[in-house]
C-alpha cells in the first residue's frame, strides 16, 4: 500500500506494473488474508498502525478481486482504469502537433510492439499500450525468476521501456497541470 501510493505519485507505469504484481501475489496466497498477513504484512518494517492499514488494503483488494471475478487471471477495474487513462493520454499526445517527439518514440517502439503482439497467445489481442505493459511485466517476472533474457528481447524491452517512460512522464505533467485544454480533447 505504501509503495503503491508512492509509485502512483512518481511513475504511473511503475504503479501499474506494481499493482499487477500485487494481484499475482494475492493469487499466489489463494486470496487468503491470513497467509498474506503472515508472509507479507508481518514483515513490513512499519509500526502496527501501518500494518493494520496494509491489512485493510489487501483485504479490500481481495474483495474486489472476488467481486470482479479476477481470482485466477485478469486485472482489477481500478488497474484497467489506469490503462484507460493512459490510452486516452496516448491518443491525445499522438494527435497533437505539440508533441512530435512522443509520436517519434512511439513509432520507434511500434515494430517491437507489433512483433510481441503477434507472438502473444492471448485469446483477446491487446492494444499497443497493453502489449507494452504485458511485455514489461513479463520481463519483470523473468528477472525475478532469474531467467535469461535474449539480446533481441532486451533490445525490444529497452525501446518499449523508453516509450512507456515518456508516456509516464507526460502523465505526471498532465496530472500536475493539464497538457490539453477542453478544445484539444
Amino acid at each position: 500500500m505504501i509503495i503503491a501510493q508512492q509509485k502512483r505519485k512518481e511513475n504511473i507505469a511503475e504503479y501499474l506494473l506494481y499493482m499487477w504484481q500485487v494481484e499475482d501475489i494475492i493469487r499466489a496466497y489463494r486470496l487468503d488474508i491470513d497467509l498474506i498477513e503472515a508472509n507479507i504484512i508481518s514483515r513490513l518494517p512499519v509500526d502496527e498502525q501501518k500494518k493494520a492499514e496494509a491489512k485493510d488494503w489487501y483485504e479490500s483488494l481481495i474483495k474486489m478481486m472476488q467481486l470482479e471475478q479476477v481470482k485466477e487471471k485478469g486485472h482489477l477495474q481500478i488497474n484497467k482504469n489506469v490503462l484507460i487513462r493512459l490510452r486516452d493520454l496516448h491518443a491525445m499526445l499522438m494527435a497533437s502537433p505539440k508533441y512530435p517527439q512522443y509520436g517519434a518514440q512511439f513509432y520507434q517502439a511500434l515494430p517491437y510492439i507489433v512483433e510481441l503482439r503477434a507472438k502473444s497467445n492471448q485469446e483477446e489481442k491487446a492494444d499497443e499500450l497493453e502489449t507494452c505493459f504485458n511485455a514489461l511485466y513479463g520481463i519483470l517476472l523473468l528477472r525475478l525468476q532469474g531467467k535469461e533474457i535474449s539480446e533481441e528481447t532486451s533490445k525490444a524491452v529497452q525501446q518499449i521501456s523508453y516509450f512507456i517512460g515518456l508516456l509516464a512522464a507526460y502523465y505526471k505533467k498532465d496530472e500536475e497541470k493539464p497538457l490539453f485544454g477542453d478544445d484539444e480533447q
